[in-house]
């Protein structure tokens, strides 16, 4: 079996089902943990913007898992009460699900991602974790705007976002871009790259986690639309 990794992203409206959303950060990982066959899984708050900032985004959370197969990620997504619940309340939500194509580092001092050994042909989605040194926090912080705005002007990228599971420490960047090359070219150039070299140079990070996923299926909508749909459009071209 081929592990797949499902990311939810839900938006919440009215201030009620925003102070709901926050109260599930700790009261949904009781239910979380029972659900039946996943994996390593967290559940994440996001940042305003486009996500790659310091400020939390009471509108937007995701939650992270993983899964023995495609087939029974979409039955528990679709299925299990405390993706419903989250459903119920949210204004609009999108999962992606990805197959992990290649990983390196930890997360929570674990290895959650399984590569297989496929080739992505379509979309490349790429997911960094980090836990962020607290002397290094204010450094941090003000190189990540610099980063977020290449993105933001980056014609290939389809999908992009800040999410962590701790304010300001836990950072996860998660994009989706047509294919391998976009993303090398972006992450050797640019504020991107001056961040790796500072990374390595200077040790940020206490903890850190890079992967890749092929881009498997996905439901629902993003700011009314599918993120992959300009993918969709060129292949029918």
């Amino acid at each position: 079996m081929t592990q797949v990794v499902s990311l939810s992203f839900f938006r919440f409206g009215p201030w009620r089902a925003r102070a709901w959303a926050l109260t599930q950060m700790g009261l949904a990982r009781g239910a979380m943990g029972r659900i039946p066959d996943v994996g390593f899984w967290k559940l994440c708050g996001s940042g305003t913007g486009e996500g790659f900032t310091p400020l939390p985004n009471t509108a937007v959370y995701a939650i992270l898992a993983t899964w023995p197969d495609l087939e029974t990620a979409k039955t528990r997504i679709e299925e299990e009460m405390v993706f419903r619940r989250y459903r119920d309340r949210a204004a609009e939500d999108w999962t992606v699900f990805l197959s992990p194509t290649s990983a390196r580092g930890a997360w929570s001092g674990v290895s959650p991602f399984s590569p297989a050994k496929i080739a992505p042909d379509g979309p490349l989605a790429v997911l960094t974790r980090a836990t962020v040194r607290p002397g290094i926090v204010p450094r941090f912080w003000t190189r990540v705007p610099d980063i977020s705005r290449v993105i933001g002007r980056d014609p290939n990228v389809l999908f992009k976002i800040g999410i962590g599971e701790v304010p300001w420490l836990h950072q996860v960047t998660f994009s989706i871009w047509p294919d391998a090359a976009s993303v090398t070219n972006f992450a050797r150039t640019g504020p991107h790259g001056d961040a790796i070299r500072a990374v390595r140079k200077e040790g940020w990070f206490r903890e850190e986690l890079y992967a890749r996923f092929a881009v498997a299926d996905e439901r629902g909508t993003w700011d009314g639309r599918s993120p992959l749909e300009r993918t969709y459009r060129s292949e029918a071209a």
